[in-house]
């Protein structure tokens, strides 16, 4: 099991667009990818609709959890759209 720190870094925080990216990008990977919000919210990072009810704010901070054949490579690819700040800004 791979686990990463992820700050939202962008202003609006996860809305639609980045939740879209989000799932897209967990999708071409075949691992389980789970994102943690405070340790009480657990979402399957596949889902578009369960990371935005995450409701994850600007300079929240969130654990990727990846497990599987690819982990490496999943966990890698959500961490760069997070630093990238879903290329929004």
């Amino acid at each position: 099991m791979v686990e990463k720190l992820l700050t939202v870094r962008n202003r609006a925080g996860i809305h639609a667009r980045p939740a879209a990216l989000i799932a897209q990008t967990a999708n071409k990977f075949s691992s389980e990818i789970i994102i943690e919000k405070d340790s009480s919210t657990s979402v399957n990072a596949k889902s578009i609709m369960g990371v935005i009810t995450m409701a994850a704010i600007y300079n929240t901070t969130l654990t990727l959890k990846a497990e599987g054949a690819d982990e490496k490579e999943a966990a890698e690819a959500i961490f760069n759209l997070f630093e990238s700040k879903f290329e929004e800004e």
